[in-house]
């Protein structure tokens, strides 16, 4: 009878010390799997604006560029053009009135949308330190209508993550 009593005592303390591991286990997991941040996205309209735009300011001076089996070649070339590009485009267009340079400070990048608000449609996305023209803002001051330089494509951005560049 000791005996039974004891092998009850044991073996009840033996299950609950494999109940409280196993679930001590599974919620470690499951605390890991939580704590690893996901991987950035990455939208089909973000990088390949960016790209697209530097073939086009290249395409002027050379011709031969302009191949289809010449193109992957050639961007990593390109990637000097821009720095070219920007300093070009803004001699011969003028500035609107009320228009002002500046650059983006929000170290994510801002979306690019079509209306002034959280709701419309992304149509785009401005990189960190990218060069902007700034052209006019909401009337709530929250929104300004941004041309993104040495292109002719144009959004909102939410206020306030953008600076005004110093032009002498």
């Amino acid at each position: 009878m000791l005996s039974g009593l004891a092998k009850f005592i044991l073996g009840f303390f033996l299950a609950i010390a494999v109940l409280i591991g196993g679930g001590a286990a599974i919620a470690l997991y499951f605390m890991n799997r939580t704590g690893i941040p996901p991987a950035k996205p990455v939208y089909s309209n973000d990088s390949p604006s960016v790209k697209a735009q530097a073939p086009k300011a290249t395409e002027p001076g050379s011709k031969s560029n302009l191949t289809p089996g010449t193109k992957a070649e050639s961007s990593p070339s390109s990637t000097s053009a821009p720095t070219e590009s920007p300093k070009a485009t803004p001699s011969p267009k003028p500035l609107p009135s009320g228009a002002y340079r500046g650059r983006v400070n929000w170290a994510e990048g801002l979306s690019l949308r079509s209306q002034p608000n959280q709701q419309a449609e992304k149509i785009g996305g401005v990189g960190f330190n990218q060069k902007i023209i700034i052209l006019e803002e909401s009337a709530d001051k929250g929104w300004q209508k941004i041309r993104l330089e040495g292109s002719e494509q144009e959004g909102w951005v939410k206020a306030g993550n953008t600076e005004k560049l110093d032009e002498q």
